[in-house]
């Protein structure tokens, strides 16, 4: 599970103003944190079905997040992926 401590620096790497907390960008953040826990979790438990079964709706939320962000927006996308060392 996400510290709120880290859920707060994931927000803030991709801020659009100081109050933002629910923009794509920022749902993009809090999805990668929790995406890279689950991936550590999964190194040493393989057998987790479930949590391979929400790491797979996270990342497919992500995706449709920064579909939209990058249709919608592309200067914001370009600074997302590079802030979050995301792939296109």
């Amino acid at each position: 599970m996400i510290t709120k401590e880290d859920k707060l620096a994931a927000i803030k790497s991709t801020q659009v103003h100081k109050d933002d907390v629910g923009s794509p960008a920022a749902q993009v953040a809090i999805l990668t944190a929790r995406i890279n826990e689950i991936t550590d979790h999964l190194k040493s438990n393989k057998h987790d079905f479930m949590a391979r079964r929400g790491l797979l709706q996270m990342v497919g939320r992500r995706k449709k997040l920064l579909r939209s962000l990058e249709k919608n927006d592309f200067a914001q996308y370009k600074k997302v992926i590079e802030t979050l060392g995301l792939r296109k």
